[in-house]
Protein backbone atom coordinates (compact mmCIF):
# COMPACT_ATOMS: atom_id res chain seq x y z
CA UNK A 1 0.00 0.00 0.00
CA UNK A 2 1.34 3.93 -0.66
CA UNK A 3 -0.26 6.37 1.40
CA UNK A 4 2.28 8.37 1.60
CA UNK A 5 1.92 11.33 -1.04
CA UNK A 6 -2.12 11.65 0.15
CA UNK A 7 -1.17 11.52 3.36
CA UNK A 8 1.49 14.27 3.07
CA UNK A 9 -1.16 15.88 0.93
CA UNK A 10 -3.70 16.35 3.56
CA UNK A 11 -1.58 17.47 6.45
CA UNK A 12 0.01 19.97 4.16
CA UNK A 13 -3.82 21.36 3.30
CA UNK A 14 -4.30 21.33 7.18
CA UNK A 15 -1.49 23.30 8.05
CA UNK A 16 0.25 20.68 10.18
CA UNK A 17 3.78 20.33 10.32
CA UNK A 18 5.15 16.60 11.21
CA UNK A 19 5.54 17.62 14.22
CA UNK A 20 2.16 18.84 14.98
CA UNK A 21 0.91 15.82 13.88
CA UNK A 22 2.99 13.78 15.83
CA UNK A 23 1.79 15.58 18.91
CA UNK A 24 -1.40 15.06 17.65
CA UNK A 25 -1.67 11.24 17.26
CA UNK A 26 1.57 9.90 19.72
CA UNK A 27 3.23 8.79 16.74
CA UNK A 28 6.60 9.72 16.86
CA UNK A 29 7.68 12.18 13.67
CA UNK A 30 10.21 9.91 12.22
CA UNK A 31 7.51 7.28 12.15
CA UNK A 32 5.18 9.86 10.50
CA UNK A 33 7.95 10.21 7.80
CA UNK A 34 8.39 6.78 6.91
CA UNK A 35 4.73 6.90 6.41
CA UNK A 36 5.18 9.75 4.31
CA UNK A 37 8.07 8.33 2.19
CA UNK A 38 6.30 5.03 1.63
CA UNK A 39 9.24 3.12 3.45
CA UNK A 40 6.54 1.40 6.37
CA UNK A 41 3.49 0.44 5.79
CA UNK A 42 1.17 1.99 9.36
CA UNK A 43 -1.20 -0.86 11.02
CA UNK A 44 -4.12 -0.42 11.43
CA UNK A 45 -4.20 1.34 14.96
CA UNK A 46 -1.94 3.89 13.12
CA UNK A 47 -4.47 4.91 10.83
CA UNK A 48 -6.77 5.18 13.24
CA UNK A 49 -4.65 7.50 15.33
CA UNK A 50 -4.34 9.72 11.94
CA UNK A 51 -7.57 9.62 10.75
CA UNK A 52 -8.87 11.05 14.33
CA UNK A 53 -6.14 13.40 14.44
CA UNK A 54 -6.97 14.64 10.75
CA UNK A 55 -10.72 14.24 11.47
CA UNK A 56 -11.46 11.85 8.00
CA UNK A 57 -12.19 8.04 7.80
CA UNK A 58 -9.39 6.13 8.24
CA UNK A 59 -9.88 3.43 5.08
CA UNK A 60 -9.65 7.43 3.08
CA UNK A 61 -6.00 7.25 3.70
CA UNK A 62 -6.07 4.38 1.47
CA UNK A 63 -8.82 5.39 -1.23
CA UNK A 64 -7.91 5.43 -4.69
CA UNK A 65 -9.95 7.51 -6.62
CA UNK A 66 -12.12 5.77 -9.16
CA UNK A 67 -14.93 7.67 -11.02
CA UNK A 68 -16.22 4.37 -12.64
CA UNK A 69 -20.07 3.92 -12.03
CA UNK A 70 -19.20 -0.01 -11.63
CA UNK A 71 -16.59 -0.92 -10.00
CA UNK A 72 -15.11 -4.75 -9.81
CA UNK A 73 -12.60 -5.13 -7.03
CA UNK A 74 -10.73 -8.57 -7.49
CA UNK A 75 -10.05 -10.38 -4.56
CA UNK A 76 -6.35 -10.75 -5.19
CA UNK A 77 -6.30 -7.23 -5.64
CA UNK A 78 -8.19 -5.89 -2.24
CA UNK A 79 -6.35 -3.63 -0.42
CA UNK A 80 -5.45 -5.48 3.48
CA UNK A 81 -4.51 -4.05 6.50
CA UNK A 82 -3.37 -5.89 9.72
CA UNK A 83 -3.14 -4.71 13.45
CA UNK A 84 -0.70 -5.92 15.28
CA UNK A 85 -2.50 -6.41 18.52
CA UNK A 86 -5.66 -9.16 18.51
CA UNK A 87 -4.79 -10.90 15.17
CA UNK A 88 -7.34 -8.52 13.09
CA UNK A 89 -7.03 -8.00 9.38
CA UNK A 90 -9.20 -6.51 7.03
CA UNK A 91 -9.20 -6.38 2.96
CA UNK A 92 -11.70 -3.75 1.73
CA UNK A 93 -14.02 -5.47 -0.73
CA UNK A 94 -15.40 -2.08 -1.42
CA UNK A 95 -14.02 0.17 -4.22
CA UNK A 96 -13.56 3.24 -1.82
CA UNK A 97 -14.33 6.81 -3.03
CA UNK A 98 -17.71 5.69 -2.36
CA UNK A 99 -20.59 6.44 0.45
CA UNK A 100 -20.02 2.74 1.04
CA UNK A 101 -17.17 0.88 2.97
CA UNK A 102 -17.51 -2.88 2.68
CA UNK A 103 -14.84 -4.75 4.84
CA UNK A 104 -14.06 -8.47 5.56
CA UNK A 105 -12.39 -9.33 8.33
CA UNK A 106 -10.22 -12.48 10.05
CA UNK A 107 -10.47 -12.16 13.93
CA UNK A 108 -7.71 -14.76 15.22
CA UNK A 109 -8.45 -16.78 18.32
CA UNK A 110 -8.74 -14.94 21.19
CA UNK A 111 -8.54 -11.86 18.87
CA UNK A 112 -10.38 -8.43 19.71
CA UNK A 113 -10.53 -5.45 16.85
CA UNK A 114 -9.20 -2.95 19.36
CA UNK A 115 -7.66 -3.40 22.61
CA UNK A 116 -10.39 -0.69 24.17
CA UNK A 117 -14.58 -0.23 22.20
CA UNK A 118 -14.19 2.94 20.41
CA UNK A 119 -16.46 5.15 17.80
CA UNK A 120 -16.97 6.74 14.82
CA UNK A 121 -19.53 8.88 13.27
CA UNK A 122 -21.44 6.05 10.80
CA UNK A 123 -23.81 3.38 10.79
CA UNK A 124 -22.76 -0.22 10.88
CA UNK A 125 -23.48 -3.57 10.10
CA UNK A 126 -21.47 -6.86 10.60
CA UNK A 127 -22.75 -10.17 9.20
CA UNK A 128 -20.62 -13.75 10.35
CA UNK A 129 -19.74 -15.80 7.22
CA UNK A 130 -17.79 -18.62 9.60
CA UNK A 131 -16.84 -19.31 13.17
CA UNK A 132 -18.60 -16.91 16.32
CA UNK A 133 -18.14 -13.43 16.78
CA UNK A 134 -19.05 -11.34 20.03
CA UNK A 135 -20.22 -7.58 19.06
CA UNK A 136 -19.51 -5.62 22.39
CA UNK A 137 -21.75 -2.22 21.93
CA UNK A 138 -22.24 0.44 24.76
CA UNK A 139 -21.24 -2.31 27.51
CA UNK A 140 -24.11 -5.09 26.34
CA UNK A 141 -22.79 -8.18 24.52
CA UNK A 142 -24.64 -9.92 21.37
CA UNK A 143 -23.36 -13.35 20.33
CA UNK A 144 -22.90 -14.21 16.63
CA UNK A 145 -22.53 -17.42 14.90
CA UNK A 146 -22.34 -17.79 11.02
CA UNK A 147 -25.09 -16.01 9.30
CA UNK A 148 -26.45 -13.69 12.17
CA UNK A 149 -25.74 -10.16 11.89
CA UNK A 150 -26.08 -7.05 14.25
CA UNK A 151 -26.77 -3.29 13.20
CA UNK A 152 -25.93 -0.33 15.09
CA UNK A 153 -25.02 3.15 15.35
CA UNK A 154 -21.14 3.30 15.71
CA UNK A 155 -21.08 6.57 17.58
CA UNK A 156 -21.78 3.99 20.57
CA UNK A 157 -18.34 2.42 22.12
CA UNK A 158 -17.73 -0.98 20.28
CA UNK A 159 -15.45 -3.58 19.48
CA UNK A 160 -15.47 -7.28 18.28
CA UNK A 161 -14.32 -10.16 19.76
CA UNK A 162 -13.25 -13.78 19.31
CA UNK A 163 -13.65 -15.85 22.36
CA UNK A 164 -12.63 -19.11 21.08
CA UNK A 165 -9.99 -20.77 19.94
CA UNK A 166 -10.91 -20.74 16.00
CA UNK A 167 -10.80 -18.00 13.84
CA UNK A 168 -14.11 -16.31 12.41
CA UNK A 169 -14.77 -14.21 9.38
CA UNK A 170 -16.68 -11.49 8.77
CA UNK A 171 -18.10 -9.10 6.44
CA UNK A 172 -18.74 -5.26 7.75
CA UNK A 173 -20.60 -2.39 5.80
CA UNK A 174 -20.11 1.17 7.31
CA UNK A 175 -22.01 4.05 6.32
CA UNK A 176 -20.63 6.58 5.58
CA UNK A 177 -17.16 5.45 5.37
CA UNK A 178 -15.37 6.28 8.91
CA UNK A 179 -13.89 3.42 9.60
Amino acid sequence: MHIGDGLRELRRSRNLTLKDLAQATGLSVAMLSQVERDRTDPSLETLRRLAKALDVPAFSLLRERDDDAVAVVRRDDRMLIRSPHGGIAYSRVSPGGGRLEVLEGTLGPWGATSQEPWSHPSEECAVVLSGELVAEVADERYELRAGDSCYFDSRLPHRYLNETGAAVSFSIAITPPSY
